[in-house]
């Protein structure tokens, strides 16, 4: 067996996975639950003063067959008073000593209430505190959440006054509704934050009721914007977790949120940089349970890799995500269609007549056989066809070298403009 076990910033768990703050990490019951089905740690859901949420507050976009492919809700904080999540906070740390249980935070960008709050919390025992800076409904509105999150400064100014009175590691959770999330990265940094988490929910409508026309989910007949989450999302929390990672200004651990449902979304976010990972519409969809298929696929793969610790994996592929400048333009690849797997469905030469480059033929081979044809030397190697193949490995995308030095667009630039500096010389 690997060792499974992190330390983000200070804070251990015996394994990678925890439970975002949201719906599942409401109550003490649904956390030691949690807790007794493997999770390593749990994100209390966010206290504060309390709220009234909705009644009418979760919707689902399902796609080609796939429910919960993205899940909105316009739910708010906690609505439990604070004393009530103290007391279960402090009762399932003591049954759990050895699993992280962090106390998300969002109170007013007030220094007193920043001050109050924090030391309420840590009093009974929590290994660290998360800010959130990211919910972009409801409490926005209030000038909290995103409303914070997207001014750099705001967010440095409260995470300031978190750390004057802190003693436990402080994570700052960044909000995707912003145009550069490494801006405001870099300012949590600034004000102190020993770890940054990301990302919370992205604005959103779920949809709308063709036939009635309210929107989904509504509320007595009006709705409003919501967050979305669940694995649609993942590609942009990955891209986010990877500018931050590779920000030298940054520096510090990440805890990565964003559509992660098995582990092998959890290797990729550790591959670009998570220390770990915080999970929750797949835990709202499938149940606590899921950790056990997550764990021993975790460790099968870290045996299979040849590595002995889940922390061989973080950052293996940010050394690797660049910009498109670097890319190499001489780099080619090309597919290659196995006729023999090939099932003629005709979607590839669709997909590259129609919207691509045109280089895919329709042939009778000498058996009288169709078959489907790339002219290698028209194929620019988009993937499309690959993409659109219903049938794994009946298109290969193949590297072909045409015995060209690797060059990049900076590097053409570059070289232009030495050329051009010469070429003034000389006049």
């Amino acid at each position: 067996m690997a060792d499974l076990s992190i330390n983000l910033a200070g804070i251990k768990s015996p394994n990678p996975f925890w439970l975002a703050s949201a719906p599942p990490t409401n109550t003490g019951y649904q956390v030691q639950r949690a807790f007794e089905a493997g999770w390593g740690g749990a994100v209390w859901k966010t206290l504060g003063d309390p709220i009234i949420n909705t009644s009418s507050r979760f919707a689902a976009v399902n796609f080609n067959g796939q429910r919960v492919a993205g899940f909105n809700n316009i739910e708010l904080i906690t609505d439990r008073p604070l004393e009530v999540n103290l007391k279960e906070i402090y009762e399932t740390k003591k049954r759990f000593p050895d699993r992280a249980v962090v106390a998300s935070l969002m109170v007013e960008p007030k220094r007193e209430k920043w001050h109050e709050i924090v030391k309420r919390v840590e009093a009974i025992g929590v290994d660290g505190l998360e800010l959130n800076f990211g919910c972009p409904h409801g409490m926005a509105e209030r000038g909290m959440g995103a409303a914070s999150g997207q001014q750099p400064d705001l967010v440095e100014m409260q995470t300031y006054f978190v750390k004057e009175v802190a003693t436990t590691p402080v994570i700052v959770k960044l909000t995707p509704n912003i145009t550069d999330i490494t801006v405001v990265a870099r300012h949590a940094v600034k004000g102190g934050a020993d770890a940054i988490s990301m990302i919370n929910t992205i604005n959103s409508l779920a949809g709308v009721d063709i036939y009635s026309w309210n929107t989904i989910p509504h509320v007595g007949g009006k709705g409003a914007h919501g967050g979305y989450c669940g694995p649609a999302v993942k590609p942009i929390a990955l891209n986010m977790v990877a500018e931050c990672a590779r920000n030298a200004e940054v520096g510090v651990p990440i805890s990565g949120i964003g559509g992660i449902s098995n582990w092998q979304d959890t290797v990729e976010f550790l591959l670009m940089g998570a220390t770990g990972v915080q999970i929750c519409t797949a835990a709202m969809h499938h149940g606590f349970r899921i950790v056990e298929d997550m764990i021993d696929g975790l460790n099968n793969y870290l045996e299979e890799m040849g590595l002995s610790s889940v922390s061989e994996l973080v950052g293996k592929s940010v050394a690797r995500y660049s910009n498109w400048g670097d890319l190499d333009l001489n780099y080619k690849v090309v597919a290659r269609i196995d006729t023999e797997t090939c099932i003629n469905c005709n979607k590839c030469h669709i997909a590259c007549e129609d919207t691509s480059h045109q280089c895919i033929e329709r042939r009778v081979d000498a058996s009288g056989k169709e078959i489907l044809v790339v002219r290698e030397e028209d194929c620019v190697g988009c993937n499309l066809c690959s993409i659109v193949c219903p049938v794994d490995g009946a298109i290969e995308m193949v590297e072909v070298d045409e015995g060209l030095a690797p060059m990049s667009w900076n590097d053409r630039q570059r070289a232009l403009s030495i050329l051009n500096t010469a070429e003034m010389e000389v006049v």
